[in-house]
Formats: C-alpha cells, structure tokens, sequence
C-alpha cells in the first residue's frame, strides 16, 4: 500500500529534476510526433497530373505503438459492492494512414487503427467494468454485447481540397485540434469527428478554424455516436467520455446534434498569440472563450503570462437538473441551469532545455463546464494526469518543472516532466471530488529517429469523502514505432 511519506519524497526527487516532456519530439523523415502526442507530417505526396498517379504517388504512413497501465487503489472497495478494484489493461497494435496525391487540388486520407489486449495483463471480462484509464485500449461496448476484447476501426476518412497553399477543406472523419476539440491521441486510437473543416491560413498572422460536426468517435468506440447525448441504458453506444453531462440523455436532447465550432489565432502584435474560439450545440449549450499568452524576454529567459476566460452560455432552458455532470445537483444554487465560465492563468518560464510553470484556474459556483470532446479546460494550465477539475466552485493551483536532457546535450533524445497540482473541490456538493494533490511526472527516451519509450506516474492522494478513500497510484508505459 502507498504511503504518503514515499508519495512526498517521490514527488520532491522529480522537482529537483527540473523536467518536461512537452519540449521533447520525435522527428522522422515523414513525421514528427509531438510532446502532446499530436503528429505533424514532415513530408507529403507531390501534386500529380493524372487521376491514376494520385494513387500509385500516394504514401503511406506506419505506426506501431504499446500500451500498458496499472492502477493501485489506496484502498479497494469492490469486495463490498464499492467500484474500486486495483486494475490494469495493454493495447498492443498500431495504425496505417494512406494519403494520396493531390489531384487538382483534391486529396484523399485513410487510416485504419487496431488495438489488441493480451490475456496476460488485462481484466477479466466479468471485470472489465472496473477498468480506469486503460479501459480506452479496448470498447467496453463490444466487450458486453459481443463477448470480445480488441477492437480494429477505421480511424480517419476524409476528402481534402486545398483551395490554396494556406486553405484547405477537410469532409469526413478527421481529427480537429481547438481548446475545445482535441485527438488526444494518448491511447491506441485517437479520439475523431466526422463533418466538415475549413482551415485557413491566408490572412497575415492569423489561422482560422471552422467545423460543423455530425458525429463523434471516441477512442474506445468501434462506431461513431452523437456528439453530446448519453444514454444511461446502455452508454457505450453513444457519448460515454469521463466528462460528459450524464443529464444530456438520448431522451432529452435526441441523437442528432451537431457541434459547431470556430476559432481564430492572431500573432499580428509583437510576442502576442491571442486566441478567440466558439463552440455551440444549438438548442443545448455554447461557449465562448478568450486566450492569450505574452512572452517577455528578460535576458536568455523567457517569461510568458498567459489566460484564459471561458463562458459556457445554457441554451436549454430545462426544467431539470443539469448543472452538475453526474446527475446529483445538491450544493448547486441553480440546478436547472447550464450557465457557468472558468477562468485559467498561467506563467511560464522557458530558458534553453528549461520550462517553468506556475498554474491557476477557478470554475464560477454555477454549473460544472460541459467537454466531452476531450479538449480539456483547464489542459495546458492545471491539469494533470486524468484529472477532471473543472467542477463548479473548483480551484486548481499547479507548479510544473522541465527539462529536455537532449536539447541540453547532455542524455541524448531523454526528457522529463514533472507537476504538482493542488485540486481545492467543493465538498458541500455531494457528488464533487473530494479534495486531492497530485504528483505526476513523465519520463521520456527516444530510441533512435523512429522510435520512442515513455513512462508515466500519476501519485493522488485524496481527502475521505462520505467514508471513501479515493487515493491512488497509476503507472503507463508507452512505445512508440513510425515506418
């Protein structure tokens, strides 16, 4: 069992590291993967003049990749109908991207992703339903309905046109990065939307992003769903993600909402990345939210104060509880109402191979903050390791320490990451977290141009709530293989 002596002393040794996987990539001759795991493709097809050449001059992209996860409760409850069973789970597998060429500006994209579960270190079926983080290795859904483990989908599937060098149209199943829009490609299978896209590069120093959405893809559903509705009879089957509103039932809101989003990045003024970004679900729910992040040279350093403000607008005017994600409104001073706003800040200190950060959020004693769309609110400010702290009334203070051994010439390709993170719940609200710290610390090692191995330790120590005990430990460890 843990004890929070060695949680202390394992936190205070990854400080005195000073480290951060978010600076570290992995850069082949066709991609580059990201600290955030996103992939930025190095080298693309050339146009070509001829239908049958946009096929036989297209390129493939390959991906061989592990996961593996354990989760060590303080103290397991199973044994008397709690849901707290120590549990782990692996994915095994991989993804195949095809691209063809562009053809008069047109373009195809198709890939296929598969993750397999060996026997060894996974749940058994009948335990599956106590799975934590790996359970995004496998579908639940297909697990209860058709009996089986693994799962192989076809992960993306759009049609491109690129209308000029710095627009391009995207129609299908794709992924699409916002603040509120995320692949979060952490797991085996990335989390994607099918509709339609428009990015746009064309005027000086700006990107804009449009996107009308139709459904979703989780990353451990085999088959697209609604992008909001859940459905407490059976809810693999349509929006099932760890923050979604589990009030927005297939009854209330249907199953054929759209998300419609839009943003725009503006660099015109000097060190300035500013960011104002929409998101709305007619009839359901919008949100509004403001960015910005401004960097000071101060000698060989760089400080960059950033915010972020967002405002979550009810468009549902219900005559039920909604303000709460899981369904028990007490503690809220009106349940019926979806109308909420979070405010993030953050400072960040980079000097060569060094990053800083000191972290702030508060969410509004209103409603909890509706993304079930895995862009996190408070990502990138107080988040950490499989945290949820944007329930109403929640405070979040989080320091975070870094540094790239590689880029400092010193362990090449090694990098490292840790963050401590105080989460300040309200605990008059019966179904909001406990109060929690959190030690999470990333150690990352690339093997060579074309692959890499990281493990992950997240350390949460939690108040008792209601007699409950929610600590725990979680271990990952991830490989990564492009060809």
């Amino acid at each position: 069992m843990k004890k929070n002596m060695i949680k202390l002393a394992a936190g205070t040794a990854a400080v005195l590291l000073m480290a951060t996987s978010a600076q570290a990539t992995l850069k082949t001759d066709k991609v580059t993967l990201k600290g955030n795991m996103q992939v930025k493709y190095n080298k693309l097809p050339a146009p070509v003049d001829s239908l049958g050449e946009a096929f036989t001059e297209g390129m493939f992209y390959g991906r061989f990749r592990t996961n593996f996860f354990y989760w060590d409760w303080d103290k397991e409850d199973y044994a008397t109908g709690g849901k707290q069973k120590d549990n782990k789970n692996n994915g095994i597998g991989g993804s195949l991207i095809y691209k063809t060429a562009p053809f008069k500006g047109v373009s195809a994209t198709v890939g296929m992703y598969t993750s397999q579960n060996l026997d060894f270190f996974r749940m058994d079926k009948q335990d599956a339903a106590y799975a934590k983080s790996g359970k995004d290795t496998f579908s639940r859904y297909d697990l209860a309905t058709g009996g089986h483990y693994g799962m192989t989908v076809l992960g993306l599937a759009y049609l491109q046109y690129d209308a000029s060098k710095k627009t391009s149209v995207k129609l299908g199943r794709q992924m699409f990065e916002t603040v509120f829009t995320k692949s979060n490609d952490t797991k085996m299978i990335p989390n994607t939307f099918d509709g339609a896209t428009v990015v746009s590069k064309d005027l000086p120093k700006t990107t804009v992003k449009l996107a009308y959405f139709t459904k979703q893809k989780l990353r451990d559903h085999t088959s697209e769903h609604d992008v909001l509705a859940y459905d407490p009879t059976n809810s693999g089957n349509q929006n099932d993600d760890s923050a979604i509103n589990k009030n927005l039932t297939v009854a209330r809101i249907g199953t054929n909402n759209k998300l419609i989003v839009g943003s725009v990045t503006n660099k015109s003024i000097k060190n300035l990345k500013a960011n104002v970004s929409y998101a709305t679900v007619p009839g359901v729910v919008s949100n509004l939210t403001l960015e910005a992040h401004y960097t000071i040279p101060v000698g060989s350093m760089k400080i960059v104060p950033g915010v972020r403000y967002m405002m979550q607008y009810d468009n549902l005017n219900a005559n039920f509880g909604v303000a709460n994600l899981g369904g028990n409104q007490t503690g809220y001073a009106n349940p019926n109402s979806l109308d909420s706003n979070l405010l993030c800040a953050r400072v960040d200190f980079k000097q060569g191979a060094f990053l800083g950060r000191l972290g702030y959020s508060k969410v509004a004693d209103k409603a909890d903050i509706i993304a079930p769309w895995r862009g996190f609110p408070t990502g990138g400010y107080t988040r950490a390791m499989a945290q949820y702290n944007w329930y109403a009334n929640t405070k979040s203070y989080m320091i975070r320490a870094g540094y790239d051994f590689g880029k400092a010439n010193i362990l090449p390709g090694f990098s490292a990451m840790v963050r401590y993170v105080i989460q300040d719940y309200d605990e008059t609200k019966t179904a909001v977290r406990a109060d929690s710290t959190v030690i999470h610390m990333d150690l990352r090692q690339n093997i060579g141009q074309s692959s890499e191995l990281k493990f992950r330790l997240g350390m949460v120590d939690t108040d008792i709530k209601a007699g409950k005990d929610g600590s725990y430990n979680e271990y990952r460890l991830e490989y990564n293989f492009f060809f």
